[in-house]
């Protein structure tokens, strides 16, 4: 069952990951990313429908997260070596056909149970998406049902407004006037 984070410092990790062209093996922990933004996302399982929507939507728009210096790392509870085939299997083939970040593996599933996403009926991880600033602190949560893919527009408007350091209202933009407080 999902838990709240916000605003609290984010459960540690350290995982084994392996890279976006699916060659090498690496490990990963969130003093990595200590003074960047990071966008950690959460995903059922590899090899299913609607996982790889949504991991090459958020490789398509990584630039865009590198243009706010944000890093993204997607987690699932697979291991590395089911990340590096799925990496390695051809879009059309319903892989991933490589990406422009690493995926890490939750096998153990301490991280996912940490960040309150994980069906412990299944052994899966629900969609959970978390924005933490650059001290390590939760600023957004989302968690979805394992059918829905979630939206980059809208965790890009997030990262942005969160950066802004202003009230945003609703659908809030960048270069639109934070509400007064």
């Amino acid at each position: 069952m999902a838990q709240r984070i916000i605003g609290l410092q984010a459960p540690d990790f350290s995982m084994e990951t392996v890279s976006g062209d699916g060659k090498e093996f690496g490990r990963v922990s969130l003093s990595d990313y200590k003074g960047k933004w990071l966008v950690l996302f959460f995903y059922p399982l590899d090899f299913t429908f609607v996982c790889p929507t949504e991991i090459i939507a958020l490789s398509d728009a990584y630039e865009d997260f590198k243009d706010l210096d944000a890093e993204v790392l997607g987690v699932s509870v697979d291991s590395v070596h089911s990340h590096k085939a799925w990496i390695n299997t051809p879009r059309d083939q319903n892989g991933l056909g490589g990406l422009n970040y690493p995926l890490a593996a939750d096998f153990n599933k301490t991280v996912a149970r940490s960040f309150g996403v994980l069906d412990e009926e299944s052994g899966a991880a629900y969609r959970g998406l978390f924005i933490i600033d650059p001290e390590g602190v939760v600023k957004y949560q989302v968690v979805t049902d394992m059918n829905v893919g979630r939206s980059n527009d809208e965790t890009l408007r997030v990262l942005q407004a969160l950066q802004s350091g202003g009230l945003c209202a609703a659908n809030w933009r960048p270069g639109q006037a934070h509400l007064k407080g």
